[in-house]
């Protein structure tokens, strides 16, 4: 009588479940970890002026103003377009820090009154250090200024 070996009969296979697991645990990491950009989500037309580029605007406080007048402070926005929403936004992100820096970027299109609106809040939150963002004027090569 023959006795058989049934371990011979084994066909090795790659079990293909753990490197799935893996690569989605990846692909989440990198979606979650990716740095999203403001000024590529909101798309601004700024005014054009002549002037020379400021150079120290890392740690500023950004106001956004997109063409509708609604209000972006850094990357949060305001979800209503009155005054004292404004001024709420902007302590909450700003924090007690008045000396900081405000790099307010406006659309060239944007109603005059929603600028004024800004100016008005960051005036009375106690900001004094208000730069305007604009673009150099056409023709001019560079990216955009600060004046």
């Amino acid at each position: 009588m023959r006795i058989r070996d049934h371990r011979a009969d084994d066909e090795p296979e790659i079990n293909l479940v753990p490197l799935i697991d893996v690569i989605l645990v990846l692909i989440i990491f990198f979606v979650v970890t990716a740095t999203f950009d403001a000024r590529s989500v909101l798309k601004l037309e700024l005014p054009r002026a002549s002037g020379e580029p400021s150079s120290d605007t890392s740690k500023a406080l950004i106001v956004l103003v997109n063409a509708e007048g609604r209000y972006f402070v850094d990357d949060r926005e305001v979800l209503r377009d009155d005054l004292q929403s404004l001024k709420t936004t902007i302590a909450e992100v700003a924090g007690s820090d008045r000396d900081r820096q405000v790099l307010l970027r406006a659309d060239a299109r944007t109603p005059y009154q929603a600028v004024v609106t800004v100016y008005d809040a960051l005036g009375q939150l106690g900001f004094r250090r208000i730069m305007s963002a604009t673009a150099p004027p056409t023709g001019a090569g560079g990216s955009e200024g600060l004046r």
